[in-house]
C-alpha cells in the first residue's frame, strides 16, 4: 500500500523529471557541428551581401541583421551591396543573400557554407519565390522566419527543434500560416549559443575585411545535383543536410528547408527526386 507521504514523494520526483526534461529541450545545443568563421579577435563583422530583388526581402534582411546584432554576440553583421548573381554564387569571406523563382522543386530556403576543416570560408542564403508568392507562404512572418534562419545557418547555427513547434526563435521549424509574428527572430538561447561557439580565437581569419571580397566557389545552386550526398534528414522531413567534397580539399554543406508539401511525402527518402 502506498502511503500519502510516499505519493507526495513520487509526485515531487515526477515533477523534477518533467522540469529536467523541459530544461534539456529548451537549452539543447544547436551548434551546426563545430563550423565557425575563423577570426583573430571578437567581435567580428560578417558582411551580408544584398542581392535581393524585392523591397520586402530587402527589409527582412535588414531586420534580420538588426535582430542578430541585438544580442551583442561576437558575430555582428552588416548589410552591404551584393556581389553575387541570380544563382547566388558564394563570395569569399561573406554571406551572399538572394531571392528568385528557383522553381517548384520542394524547397523554401537553402543555406550553404564552404568549410576548410571546421572553418567557414564563405556562405550563401537563397529564398525561393516560386513558393513565397503562393498564399501558403506569402506572409511577412513566414518570410522573416526563413530569412532569419537561413542567414543564421551561415553563422554556424543549427535548428533548436525540427518538430514544427514554436520555441520562440527563428531557428525552429514553426510554420507561420498567418502573419502571427511567431518565431521570427532569435532568442537569448541563440545568443548564448553564438557566445559559446565563438568563445575561442583562431590564428587565422576567414572573414572578409575589405569591400572587394574575391569570388569563391560558384557551383552550389538551386540544381540539387550540385549539393552532394544526403547526410541527414529530420523525422518530419522538413530539413535535410547535404555535403559535397571539392577538388581543393574543402567541403560544401547545404541545409535545405523543404515545404510542408514536400515533407508530407515522407522522411525516408531524398526529396530532391520527388519532383
Amino acid at each position: 500500500m502506498i502511503t500519502s507521504s510516499r505519493r507526495r514523494s513520487l509526485a515531487v520526483l515526477l515533477a523534477l523529471v518533467v522540469i529536467s526534461a523541459s530544461t534539456s529541450i529548451t537549452f539543447a545545443n544547436h551548434a551546426w557541428n563545430n563550423y565557425h568563421w575563423a577570426r583573430q579577435s571578437n567581435p567580428f563583422t560578417l558582411k551580408l551581401g544584398d542581392n535581393l530583388t524585392a523591397t520586402d526581402w530587402k527589409s527582412y534582411l535588414r531586420t534580420t541583421s538588426s535582430d542578430w546584432n541585438a544580442g551583442k554576440t561576437p558575430v555582428q553583421t552588416t548589410v552591404v551591396a551584393g556581389t553575387s548573381n541570380r544563382r547566388c554564387a558564394m563570395v569569399s569571406g561573406t554571406t551572399q543573400v538572394c531571392n528568385d523563382k528557383y522553381g517548384y522543386n520542394g524547397w523554401l530556403g537553402l543555406a550553404s557554407i564552404n568549410i576548410s576543416g571546421s572553418h567557414i570560408t564563405q556562405g550563401s542564403a537563397k529564398l525561393n519565390d516560386s513558393y513565397f508568392t503562393s498564399a501558403t507562404y506569402n506572409n511577412p512572418s513566414e518570410k522573416l522566419h526563413v530569412m532569419c534562419q537561413e542567414v543564421a545557418h551561415t553563422f554556424g547555427l543549427g535548428h533548436t527543434s525540427e518538430d514544427g513547434s514554436s520555441q520562440n526563435t527563428c531557428m525552429d521549424y514553426y510554420q507561420n500560416k498567418t502573419d502571427d509574428g511567431i518565431s521570427t527572430k532569435p532568442n537569448q538561447h541563440d545568443f548564448d549559443m553564438l557566445n559559446s561557439i565563438y568563445a575561442h580565437l583562431d590564428s587565422i581569419t576567414t572573414v572578409s575585411t575589405t569591400s572587394a571580397a574575391t569570388a569563391g566557389r560558384s557551383d552550389v545552386t538551386e540544381d540539387p545535383n550540385s549539393w552532394g550526398s544526403l547526410m541527414s534528414q529530420s523525422r518530419n522531413g522538413r530539413s535535410s543536410t547535404y555535403q559535397r567534397a571539392n577538388a581543393d580539399g574543402t567541403h560544401t554543406i547545404t541545409h535545405v528547408f523543404w515545404t510542408e508539401e514536400a515533407a508530407a511525402r515522407g522522411a525516408m527518402h531524398d526529396h530532391r527526386y520527388d519532383h
